[in-house]
């Protein structure tokens, strides 16, 4: 079941991608992060009263964490997508996937020691490897000497992505629900963005195109909702693998919506992506007892 939260979030994301794409003309990043952040927070306001949630919190410095390294790789991402090849800067950020398989099975060995750890979840950490390669070949990204910077960004990017989903799962451990979780994530990202845009400027609110602010806000608070449930229920290392399941949904639009074409290699890689993911979860299912490598 939370493989589905996984896949949910991953369609939000990419239908939210699809209205970012759209309102781009209109607004600029910043802009469009702090709009997304107000609505998320509008709507999670309203939905913890009706649900009868505090959003009063007990480890007030983890949701820092959480926002912060959440920023920080949303900014480095943008960055990268200003000096590198948009296929080039997705690719990095989705090595978050990787980066958090290798930071649990590396914790795992540290923990348990060196044997067990390795055999019992490799398999798994090569599906999110082979899920990887599937970005790659859908995305077929270029790099070059000049672009150091900018792919060494990119990479960071990814990087804290994955510190930013550890710690969704972290705060579940210790009990926050994840509307809680995703309203001051929300919050962090109105400060990240109005921040931003004492530096970019701000563009006057026109109809219709300001209509687009509210489908961007309302399926980024859903999306994390959905992912923040996966992360907080399921194993971290299926979960990271199904979240490449959001590059084969943006392709999809691509196709569709767009009138995009898609190479044999980028059709290629987007089955790698699907069976990457069936096998991880196949493999989990399987697993037996629930070693600490696997758990949110």
């Amino acid at each position: 079941m939370q493989a589905l939260w996984m896949l949910l979030a991953s369609f939000f994301f990419a239908s939210m991608g699809v209205c970012i794409k759209l309102a781009s003309a209109h607004f600029n990043p910043f802009e469009i992060v702090a709009y997304r952040g107000l609505v998320g927070m509008l709507f999670l306001w309203g939905f913890t009263r009706w649900k009868g949630i505090s959003l009063a919190t007990q480890v007030p410095l983890m949701h820092l964490w959480r926002s912060v390294v959440g920023t920080i790789s949303l900014t480095a991402w943008f960055y990268a997508i200003a000096v590198l090849p948009l296929a080039t800067a997705m690719t990095l950020n989705y090595m978050s996937s990787v980066w958090i398989a290798t930071f649990l099975l590396g914790g795992a060995v540290l923990v348990q020691g060196r044997d067990a750890p390795i055999r019992e979840q490799a398999p798994v950490f090569l599906t999110v490897i082979a899920g990887f390669a599937g970005v790659a070949m859908l995305l077929r990204p270029s790099f070059n000497e000049s672009q150091a910077l900018g792919g060494l960004v990119g990479l960071l990017s990814g990087l804290f992505a994955a510190l930013a989903y550890l710690q969704v799962a972290a705060l579940s451990k210790v009990g926050e629900p994840e509307s809680r979780t995703v309203f001051y994530f929300s919050l962090g990202a109105v400060v990240a963005g109005l921040l931003g845009m004492l530096f970019s400027g701000v563009s006057p609110l026109r109809w219709p195109s300001a209509l687009w602010l509210l489908p961007i806000g309302l399926l980024a608070v859903f999306g994390q909702l959905c992912m923040t449930r996966a992360y907080s229920r399921g194993a971290t290392m299926v979960v990271a693998n199904l979240q490449y399941s959001g590059i084969v949904f943006a392709a999809l639009f691509s196709v569709t919506l767009f009138g995009d074409r898609l190479p044999l290699i980028g059709w290629l890689g987007m089955g790698l992506i699907v069976l990457s993911g069936i096998a991880a979860t196949a493999l989990r299912a399987r697993t037996v007892p629930r070693s600490p490598a696997e758990e949110p």
